[in-house]
């Protein structure tokens, strides 16, 4: 990566061949990126730290479709560097799609468009080992999962059936129990605000925006949703702050910056950002300060200083910054101390 991504310490972490190509910055994770359980980025926020060995930081997980497997490794606290842990890849999930971690970092989830499902497993807190609790059905094309901040509760979309199921989470158990579906329009990929108040589904033209019941978990559609988005919307992130919201939108190359009412969740357009050529991927950084948007077409990773007011976007100086060949998905970590 280009060094004058100086401004903050830049990791992609996972790059998944699944359909959703999006991270899980900012929101209660999204459908795309593999969760390291210990805060530093994408869905984590237990204290398994803790638990581990003094060289180990936490767990990486990645849904390898070709193969129909998991692979599970163990994070150098030091240098970041991956090593494949005992047991990995772990097998017999068919098709396997996108794989998250709830925020306790005891539970992975991964929907599986071959079973139409999604798996739950266990995650052992000193090896980072998966244990399979069980798959539960889906509707058809599930495509994307997400758990909200508190951990009691999961969200599939499918978008074959214009579908976004809600489950209810055993905290002990990890097992999910159907809480209901609710329709949404070819939903494509969703995120769980920070608060835990808000779930935003991309669809085929716009974003959806449910409220959470919080005994519940059911989805109730808020006023004025859906809102609309720019060309083709593929991935949906918020800020840490919670009051901002981004989504890329790869046929018109560009970014839609939103502002995010804090009491109903509605959001409300500050503008759209050019990108590059096919933007897939957006996530903000950890400090809310900037957000990072990779270019698959393009072969680039454009930047952006956030405005912490308005929440609109400015291009750093130098981007776009070059990128390998068709760059997927993007996330950012805190500086690893």
């Amino acid at each position: 990566m280009n060094s004058q991504l100086g401004l903050v310490r830049l990791s992609i972490l996972f790059v998944l061949a699944t359909l959703v190509a999006c991270s899980g910055g900012g929101g209660g994770g999204d459908g795309a990126s593999a969760a390291v359980p210990n805060g530093a980025g994408g869905g984590g926020g237990g204290s398994v730290l803790a638990q581990l060995p003094n060289n180990v930081a936490g767990f990486a997980y990645v849904a390898n479709r070709g193969s129909h497997n998991l692979s599970a490794y163990a994070i150098n606290a030091t240098t970041g560097a991956l090593s494949e842990i005992a047991g990995s890849p772990f097998s017999g999930l068919f098709d396997p799609g996108p794989i998250t971690v709830g925020p306790t970092g005891k539970f992975a989830y991964v929907v599986s468009n071959g079973l139409i499902s999604v798996a739950a497993y266990t995650i052992n807190a000193t090896t980072g080992a998966l244990t399979s609790v069980g798959e539960f059905a889906a509707a058809r094309n599930p495509s994307s999962v997400a758990v909200d901040p508190s951990g009691k509760f999961a969200y599939v979309t499918s978008a074959g059936t214009d579908i976004v199921s809600a489950y209810s989470i055993n905290a002990t158990t990890g097992a999910l129990t159907l809480v209901g579906e609710f329709a949404a329009n070819a939903p494509i990929g969703i995120t769980v605000d920070p608060s835990g108040k808000v779930a935003y589904v991309i669809i085929s033209d716009g974003v959806s925006a449910y409220s959470i019941d919080a005994s519940t978990g059911a989805l109730s559609e808020i006023a004025g949703s859906p809102f609309v988005a720019g060309t083709n919307p593929r991935c949906f992130t918020v800020d840490p702050s919670g009051k901002f919201a981004y989504v890329t939108n790869q046929t018109s190359n560009d970014v839609s910056a939103y502002a995010i009412n804090a009491t109903s969740g509605a959001l409300s357009s500050v503008g759209a950002f050019a990108a590059g050529t096919l933007p897939l991927s957006v996530t903000v950084d950890p400090s809310g300060k900037f957000a990072y948007v990779a270019n698959a077409q393009s072969a680039s990773v454009s930047a952006y200083s956030i405005n912490i007011t308005t929440g609109v976007l400015s291009e750093v100086p130098g981007s776009p910054f070059d990128a390998g060949a068709g760059p997927f998905s993007i996330t950012t970590t805190r500086k690893i101390q």
